[in-house]
């Protein structure tokens, strides 16, 4: 069943938030720290007061009801909010665009406009996130969203469409093409899942470029990927101080845009202030920290690794930002991956249809135009 859906807005809500950032107990820092041990003391009390004195929550949903919004409900129970936006040109292909973490349906605003000439442009949230169910059961990992995910285009009356992703969204819409190829003209993404791992025993031995990047992507998760170990392994215990606290949902939210975008240490570079709040007021307000967790602890009990013969048949492109890292290169992309467009762009980091929706429009019309 799908029907329109109205974004909702509370004054109660935002004035308890404003009271407990009245109320925030701030930690000790060390003199001159800076970024150093963790996210900057001067630079969240700034971003805090802001978000209590200014930030205007309901004017930023005025502006996310400029699209249209809508639910659905799955066979398994699960209500989904998605936007829907027709193409205008002749024959639009049906495009669904899948965020992942830290982000929300919100990384796309930008670039829905963009692909509306060429596209029926759909854009859930993930579940657990945003304006979609929280689940209350076991098991609800990229594989199953990738279920639901057909379901809702069949709803929309698309059996067959394409998909994007990049983060969590690029193993949903890998795994839409590795479980639902009949559903899938391609897939395009711009990131790699994490959890991919080709069957290396039945092809070639690995190559240099392979062997140094596994290297690198492991030195990656010794240094910045604390949050992620948390996360898969004990995501309730995180989410209690961060579902209490904005300042802490904050800190733990916005250091990711600023070390995973293209914006050299200076987050404000790629997003303003009212950008970044509206992704952290979005988890506040719906109180979905703790249940973005899960789909990190459901999916790490549910790789992406391909067995003996093991292979994503249909088209693929992918488009490598430089600031997504760490990313594999196409001969280990290849290896479970039908690679038809291989992109580098010149600038652009993990949030790449905010960053550079231009760009990634450009590509995708690109791609989609040599495989509808």
């Amino acid at each position: 069943m799908i029907v329109p859906f109205e974004l909702p807005f509370s004054q109660a809500a935002v004035d308890d938030l404003r009271l407990r950032l009245e109320r925030t107990r701030w930690p000790g820092e060390i003199p001159g720290a800076g970024w150093d041990y963790g996210f900057s003391l001067p630079f969240l009390q700034d971003l805090c007061a802001y978000w209590k004195d200014s930030f205007d929550w309901q004017a930023q949903l005025a502006r996310m009801a400029q699209f249209r919004h809508y639910r659905f409900v799955a066979g398994n129970g699960l209500g989904i909010h998605f936007i829907h936006e027709r193409g205008r040109g002749p024959s639009p292909i049906p495009l669904i665009l899948t965020h992942g973490w830290p982000g929300s349906f919100l990384e796309m605003l930008r670039i829905i406009p963009m692909l509306t000439d060429r596209f029926d442009v759909v854009v859930p949230s993930l579940p657990g996130y945003g304006f979609s169910d929280r689940p209350d059961r076991r098991g609800v990992n990229t594989f199953a969203v990738a279920g639901i995910w057909v379901e809702l285009m069949q709803a929309l009356g698309y059996s067959r469409f394409a998909a994007q992703g990049g983060d969590i969204g690029a193993g949903v819409s890998t795994i839409l093409g590795l479980r639902h190829p009949g559903h899938v003209l391609g897939i395009h993404l711009n990131y790699i899942p994490a959890s991919y791992r080709p069957h290396v025993e039945s092809g070639p031995p690995l190559n240099s470029e392979e062997e140094a990047f596994l290297r690198e992507a492991a030195r990656w998760f010794d240094d910045a990927g604390a949050y992620a170990h948390l996360q898969r392994t004990q995501p309730q215990t995180a989410a209690y101080g961060l579902h209490d606290s904005p300042a802490a949902l904050a800190a733990w939210l916005v250091e990711k845009f600023r070390n995973w975008s293209d914006c050299e240490g200076d987050v404000y570079r790629r997003f303003t202030r009212d950008e970044l709040l509206s992704q952290v007021t979005l988890y506040w307000m719906t109180e979905t920290i703790g249940s973005s967790f899960r789909m990190y602890y459901e999916s790490a009990r549910a790789p992406l690794q391909l067995g003996s013969g093991g292979r994503i048949g249909v088209p693929c492109a992918v488009a490598r930002f430089p600031k997504e890292a760490p990313f594999p290169p196409r001969c280990w992309v290849e290896r479970g991956y039908n690679v038809r467009r291989w992109t580098a762009l010149p600038a652009g980091g993990h949030f790449a249809a905010a960053e550079e929706p231009e760009s990634l429009a450009a590509d995708l019309r690109e791609f989609f135009a040599s495989v509808g």
